[in-house]
């Protein structure tokens, strides 16, 4: 997780925290009187999906619900699900996944996140997190936005690779991409008119980190800046759209 406090015309890298387990982030979160932050995994699901299982179609009884299933059961009753349909309409989307440019919320593979949903969704809720646009009680102070990293990295530097888990791909050309993509934001030369300020010693780790986990912390991050700033008490506010399905979600600057 990236932590930063905002600069004129941007926002700076305060540190890096890396948590142990699942629990000690959740623990983390709960302890810090305010924040607003971006996550990296989706916040609903796709609205088809769900009236197509009979699930809850409200967010909040749909999160308890989905939270309570064994994740064996998620992969089964959405493999089903798409084995039932055609080649080339598989999955359900929601209405973000197009400008996002993002994988459908019931993946399960490739990556999983409707597994990264199973685990983090409920968690952020136990933290005391708000969820404008889907579920914000009275006198929220820990706000939590659904980020999508690659979504600023491909306005930055195309859909050029910039990481992997695996040893064999961490390459010099990924690591080029990633000195690129960091100049980039040094530079606020991203569309949301923000930069990411950061030391030599910071950027340097960032240009390192071959599977790209602090790098996506700090997209994360300048989503986030970029949803404070747009705090208002028009419809869900933080950037999000007023439009935006109080089911689905929506990914932030998307």
């Amino acid at each position: 997780m990236a932590l930063g406090h905002a600069v004129p015309g941007g926002v700076a890298l305060r540190r890096l925290e890396r948590f142990p387990s699942l629990e000690v982030w959740r623990e983390w979160l709960a302890e810090q009187p305010a924040w607003v932050g971006a996550f990296d995994f989706p916040f609903g699901l796709p609205r088809e999906l769900v009236a197509h299982l009979g699930w809850p179609m409200e967010w909040l009884p749909l999160i308890a619900h989905y939270a309570g299933l064994d994740r064996a059961v998620i992969r089964e009753t959405f493999a089903a699900f798409c084995a039932a349909r055609p080649i080339g309409g598989k999955f359900a989307h929601r209405a973000t996944d197009a400008p996002a440019g993002s994988s459908p919320s019931m993946k399960w593979v490739n990556p999983p996140v409707a597994l990264m949903l199973h685990a983090g969704v409920p968690r952020l809720l136990k933290a005391g997190a708000a969820f404008p646009g889907l579920h914000l009680p009275g006198a929220a102070t820990r706000i939590a936005l659904e980020g999508y990293p690659g979504l600023l990295a491909r306005e930055l530097i195309g859909r050029r690779s910039y990481k992997s888990d695996e040893a064999a791909l961490q390459t010099t050309p990924r690591r080029e991409a990633r000195a690129e993509l960091l100049a980039a934001l040094d530079g606020g030369a991203t569309r949301l008119g923000l930069r990411l300020a950061l030391d030599d010693a910071q950027r340097e780790l960032l240009v390192a980190d071959a599977r790209g986990d602090c790098l996506d912390a700090a997209l994360c991050l300048v989503q986030a800046a970029w949803g404070a700033a747009r705090c208002t008490s028009a419809g869900p506010g933080y950037g999000l759209p007023e439009a935006m399905d109080p089911l689905e979600g929506w990914i932030v600057t998307a």
